[in-house]
Parts: structure tokens; sequence; C-alpha cells
């Protein structure tokens, strides 16, 4: 798994899932940030699982299909890294 987690900062594999916490200023920032990755997974057709609590958002990544980390949960996760970097 080690591979899979190069280039991924603060994500880890836990319970064989990609996952990583996100701290926010406040709720609308938290809520913001999930609505963009929301608009992303559904154009990348790959949907996480998304925990808020208000200025705190958890991701977790598996490819249900196959029920392990593939290649489409990297890809998100790069994609969700990008998301938190553009301003709210």
């Amino acid at each position: 798994m080690n591979n899979k987690l190069s280039g991924l900062h603060g994500w880890e594999e836990i319970e064989g899932k990609l996952c990583k916490d996100f701290e926010f200023n406040n709720f609308i920032e938290s809520f913001s940030f999930i609505t963009k990755i929301a608009l992303e997974s559904e154009k990348m057709d790959h949907h996480p699982d998304i925990l808020i609590s208000y200025n705190k958002v958890n991701i977790k990544l598996i490819t249900h299909d196959t029920n392990q980390i593939s290649e489409k949960d990297t890809d998100l996760a790069k994609k969700i890294d990008e998301l938190n970097t553009q301003k709210v």
C-alpha cells in the first residue's frame, strides 16, 4: 500500500480505506469544501464517505466494487487535496 500513498500528503490507510481529516475555521468553510468534493466526485463517478462535524471533515475512500483501495481512490484523494488549496 505504501506505493499508493506516495505523493499523497496526510492520507493514511485505516482499516483498508484511504483516510484524511481536514479542519476549517467554521461550518460554512467545511460545507463549501464538501460541496466542491461532491461536484468533483460526481464528475469522476467515484464517491467518498464523508463525515462532517462543524469545522472538521473526515474523508474515507475505497472502491466499493472491489472492496479495496484503487487508482480511483488515489486520483480522487489528489483532487480533494487540490480542492482544499482553493479559496472558499
